[in-house]
């Protein structure tokens, strides 16, 4: 566990909150910290329980990818079942420790789709590879979909 500590100034700049959003989290208790003299300090662990982010294990390096995949030409039913099957294969049978977070935004005007990724590399990686599996084996879920001229 890190020995770092935080001000409520920091913790609300980390997480892109105002400062009296934190005083108040500190309030209600929802936020732990320590009070030092006038001021409050927030060690990592607590923001980490705060933010739901498990604290990496000691001495192990921290890796989190970003991957934003854009996928042309599809129509609103062709992007709700892809959206469908992505946020499935992110809920089921997924390791609780190595969490993704995905968002899915459609473009009607372009027929244009984005699925935003954030988590760990190997499970972001499995992700990745059942949208291309999906995508490039014409397996007809995107049937129905709009081609470009």
């Amino acid at each position: 566990m890190s020995n770092d500590m935080y001000s409520v100034e920091q913790v609300a700049d980390l997480l892109g909150l105002h400062v009296r959003t934190v005083r108040g989290y500190i309030r209600a208790g929802r936020l732990r910290a320590a009070r030092i003299g006038k001021q409050y300090r927030i060690s990592r662990a607590d923001l980490d329980a705060l933010t739901g982010r498990p604290a990496p294990p000691i001495g192990a390096p921290a890796l989190e990818v970003s991957s934003i995949v854009q996928v042309d030409g599809v129509d609103r039913a062709a992007a709700d079942r892809l959206a469908t099957l992505v946020l499935a294969g992110v809920n089921t049978g997924h390791d609780p420790t190595r969490p993704l977070r995905v968002q899915t935004v459609h473009d009607e005007e372009r027929h244009r789709m984005k699925i935003i990724v954030l988590g760990d590399a190997a499970t972001t990686a499995d992700l990745l590879r059942l949208l291309d599996a999906v995508l490039q084996g014409g397996n007809g879920l995107l049937a129905g979909e709009v081609r470009d001229a």
